[in-house]
C-alpha cells in the first residue's frame, strides 16, 4: 500500500503518548459488582495521544480502560506509534489501516483497536483544527445540540434517596433525561427504585434503566415485562453483550426499546447485532471500537437500518459524532472526566451544545498532567 506521496503538504513529525490515572471520588458499583463478577471501580486509566506535524498543527485523542487494560493499551500504542511518523495526517482512513497492520497479530478488536482509537481521534481533532471547525461541523452536523441524559447519579452503590436527589439536581442543571442502574439481586428492589424515580420525575421526563448484562434470558423477559408500565426510553444491556439472538428475542417481545453495544470492540460485533435486529438503539463507544473512523462506518449502517443512536461515555468525543447522526440521538452525560480538561460543555434545555472551538474543543488540564504515570514520544518537535 502506498504511503504519503507528492500531494502531501504536511507530515506527522512527532507523537506523544501519556497514561493518566483518574481517581473516582466514590467507588462505583453496578450489577456486576453486586453479583461478585467485578470489584467496585475506583479509577479510570486514560491513554492520551498527542500528534504534531512539521507544519506546526497538533491534535489530541484519547481512549480509556476501566478496572484493567490501561497498561496494555499504552504498551500496544507505543509499539505501533512509529508507523505514523512521516505520514500525511489527513489520510486518516489509510493510517487506521496502517496502524492495524502494524499490530496485526493482536487482532482487529479489543485492546488492539482501543490503542488505535487514541491516534485516530487525535488525527480527526487535528484535521478539524486545521480547518478551523468544530469536529461536528467538519463531519457535517445535523444539529448544533444533542439530547443528553445523566448516568453518574444512578449507580447501585447509591442509596435510593441519593439517587432521587441526584436525578432532581441533574434536571435542574439542564440535563434532559435520567438513567439508573438495575440488576440488583433482589428483583423487588429494582422495581422499588424504578417506581420511586419515575414518581419523582413524573411521566414526561425520559427515563432509562441499565442492567449491565446482569440477567439471563428468562429473567430479562420477566423484568422487561414488569418494567413496561414505566414508559422507559430504553432497557440497556439486559443480557450478555454478545448475545445477539437473546437481545433480538427480547426486542420482539417487549414494547420498551432495547439498547446495547457499549461493551463491543469492533464494527463487526455491532454488525452482528444489526443483522439479528437485536437492538432498537445502538450504543457504540468510539474509543472502544477503534476511533472516529470506525464509528462513522458503523453510523452509516445504523442509519441505514433506522436505528437509534446513544453513544456510550466520553461525551467530549461523542457529542460531535451524535450531532452528525441523521436521526435525533442521545449523548450520555458523565462529569467524571471534568478534571482532565480545561473546558466545560454547555448544557441547557435538556441538550448538550456543540462547542464553537475547533476540533474536539478540549485541552489537557494541569491536573491531567499531574496524574500522568507514564509517557513516551516518537519523532521530534520541529
Amino acid at each position: 500500500m502506498h504511503g504519503a506521496g507528492a500531494a502531501t503538504l504536511d507530515r506527522v513529525a512527532w507523537v506523544e503518548l501519556s497514561s493518566v490515572t483518574l481517581p473516582l471520588a466514590v467507588p462505583v458499583s453496578d450489577a456486576k459488582v453486586l453479583t461478585g463478577r467485578q470489584r467496585p471501580m475506583t479509577e479510570v486509566v486514560f491513554l492520551f495521544a498527542e500528534i504534531g506535524t512539521e507544519g506546526g498543527h497538533e491534535g489530541i485523542g484519547f481512549g480509556y480502560a476501566k478496572r484493567a487494560g490501561g497498561p496494555g493499551q499504552f504498551a500496544h500504542a507505543a509499539e505501533i506509534a512509529p508507523a505514523l511518523i512521516g505520514e500525511d495526517p489527513r489520510d486518516i482512513g489509510r493510517l487506521w489501516t496502517k496502524l492495524a497492520w502494524a499490530g496485526a497479530s493482536a487482532g482487529r478488536g479489543g485492546l488492539a483497536v482501543q490503542a488505535i482509537a487514541a491516534f485516530d481521534i487525535a488525527l480527526w481533532d487535528l484535521k478539524a483544527k486545521r480547518a478551523g471547525l468544530p469536529l461536528a461541523k467538519l463531519l457535517g452536523a445535523h444539529r448544533d445540540s444533542v439530547r443528553c441524559y445523566d448516568t453518574s447519579g444512578g449507580f447501585l452503590h447509591a442509596p435510593l434517596e441519593e439517587v432521587l436527589d441526584n436525578a432532581s439536581a441533574a434536571l435542574a442543571s439542564g440535563i434532559g433525561g435520567i438513567k439508573i442502574k438495575v440488576g440488583h439481586p433482589d428483583r423487588a428492589e429494582d422495581l422499588r427504585r424504578v417506581t420511586a424515580v419515575r414518581e419523582r420525575l413524573g411521566d414526561a421526563v425520559p427515563l432509562m434503566v441499565d442492567a449491565n448484562q446482569q440477567w439471563d434470558r428468562p429473567a430479562a423477559l420477566r423484568m422487561g415485562r414488569a418494567l413496561e408500565e414505566f414508559g422507559l426510553t430504553w432497557i440497556e444491556e439486559p443480557l450478555d453483550a454478545h448475545d445477539a439472538e437473546g437481545h433480538a428475542d427480547l426486542a420482539r417481545a417487549l414494547d420498551t426499546p432495547i439498547a446495547t453495544g457499549e461493551m463491543l470492540t469492533s464494527v463487526a460485533e455491532h454488525r452482528a447485532l444489526i443483522d439479528a435486529r437485536a437492538a432498537d438503539v445502538l450504543q457504540p463507544d468510539a474509543p472502544r471500537i477503534g476511533g472516529i473512523t470506525e464509528f462513522l462506518r458503523l453510523a452509516v449502517l445504523a442509519d441505514h437500518h433506522r436505528l437509534g443512536l446513544a453513544p456510550h461515555f466520553a461525551m467530549e468525543i461523542h457529542l460531535h459524532l451524535a450531532a452528525a447522526y441523521p436521526s435525533e440521538p442521545w449523548v450520555e452525560h458523565f462529569d467524571w472526566l471534568d478534571p482532565l480538561f480545561d473546558e466545560r460543555l454547555e448544557i441547557s434545555g435538556g441538550r448538550m451544545h456543540v462547542p464553537p472551538r475547533p476540533g474536539l474543543g478540549i485541552t489537557l488540564s494541569e491536573q491531567a498532567r499531574a496524574w500522568t504515570t507514564r509517557r513516551t514520544r516518537v519523532g521530534a518537535r520541529p
